[in-house]
């Protein structure tokens, strides 16, 4: 809820970052360790970093005033305590959501199965997808090193 109310972008950013880290954590809760650290990496090592270097380097964020114009925080407040507490009276009353054999689980790892399924069966995509992203960074490097022949007016 921070990252949407606050009126400073640095601090809805950092909140994106414990937002992330709670996503990542509820995929290591689901055994879902491939997804997670996929999490980290993508979400909080690439795109995070580039949004909280992008608000920091730029000198003009400072001075706006990023307002979401009038808003009433009490209706919202409301429908958020009404779910909460249907949720909350599901899980109280029903056995739904729990597994009956829960002595049972084993606790593996999804890396080494997703490992072996991109080097034996799913190779070609795997290496069509590196290609594309070689080419796109390459593409990009050479776009940005380009000259501009019309520099002076």
């Amino acid at each position: 809820m921070v990252v949407v109310f606050s009126k400073s972008i640095v601090y809805s950013a950092f909140s994106l970052l414990f937002t992330f880290f709670g996503v990542a954590g509820i995929y290591v809760l689901l055994n879902a360790d491939f997804l997670a650290i996929t999490q980290l990496l993508v979400y909080v090592g690439g795109i995070l970093v580039l949004l909280l270097f992008g608000v920091m380097l730029t000198t003009n964020t400072v001075t706006i005033d990023v307002k979401s114009g009038t808003m009433n925080i009490f209706p919202a407040t409301v429908v958020i305590a009404l779910l909460a507490g249907m949720l909350g009276g599901i899980f109280w009353t029903s056995d739904w959501f729990m597994s009956k054999q829960t002595s049972e689980i084993v606790h593996t790892t999804t890396t080494t199965e997703i490992g072996n399924a991109l080097i034996t069966t799913h190779v070609l995509p795997f290496e069509i997808a590196s290609v594309v992203l070689l080419v796109a960074v390459v593409g990009a490097a050479m776009m940005a090193r380009r000259e501009r022949a019309n520099t002076n007016p």
